[in-house]
């Protein structure tokens, strides 16, 4: 398939080179000019385009007529919306899938008829409700024969990520955080996110990294 993917953030990046592994053809856009240059010098074998895709120049561009899939990732859910109803109405794209940040949004990514939209808070809730307990470390979800782990963390007091913010840890490649549960709070982070001890980290990982996603989060395994 031909996938194009609209963020290049953790989480873009990280379903990219996913699905790259998956012999699908995947382009990825963003607007941050000096992340897409970087990208370009990288990422093997993915096109990177650097503009904004809500304007349809730039899905032009990536040829997005010719994408079985548009995947919006941004941090913003406006353009995912913009994106996804441009790739749709405009360009007659097959499938949409949305990233929704903000669940009180989630309405607005079905009436605008985003075929995907992801709401992680809601997936996050559902894990929390349906497993009482856990052990510090526990995978919760495999995928793809085993090659994408979904994890839960406990932060204990002496982890070396406690308050650090996301933009100031390095998370091994492949790896992202998807959700910190804070107390009775679902946080959806960004790179401006704190770690606080007991918090409650749910990341994504390729499984043959996730010991040391493990480590950095909690400085042991």
């Amino acid at each position: 398939m031909y996938i194009v993917i609209v963020g290049a953030g953790r989480l873009g990046l990280v379903l990219a080179k996913q699905l790259q592994g998956e012999k699908h053809q995947v382009c990825l856009i963003d607007k941050n000019e000096g992340l897409c240059n970087k990208l370009a010098r990288e990422s093997k074998g993915i096109l990177i385009i650097f503009g904004d895709a809500t304007y349809p120049e730039v899905l032009k561009e990536a040829k997005i007529e010719k994408a079985d899939v548009c995947v919006a990732a941004t941090s913003q859910d406006e353009d995912n919306i913009i994106v996804c109803n441009l790739a749709k109405e405009l360009f007659e794209v097959r499938r949409t899938v949305a990233r929704v940040n903000d669940p009180k949004h989630l309405q607005l990514y079905k009436y605008m008829q985003v075929d995907n939209p992801v709401d992680s808070t809601s997936i996050i809730a559902q894990v929390v409700e349906e497993e009482a307990s856990f052990k510090d470390v526990m995978s919760l979800l495999s995928i793809k024969k085993g090659r994408l782990s979904i994890v839960r963390i406990d932060i204990p007091e002496g982890s070396p990520v406690v308050n650090k913010t996301l933009k100031e840890i390095k998370l091994p490649a492949n790896s992202v955080l998807v959700s910190i549960l804070r107390g009775p709070d679902i946080i959806v982070p960004s790179g401006a996110t704190k770690i606080y001890p007991n918090d409650e980290i749910i990341a994504a990982t390729l499984i043959d990294v996730k010991n040391d996603l493990i480590k950095t989060l909690i400085g042991k395994i």
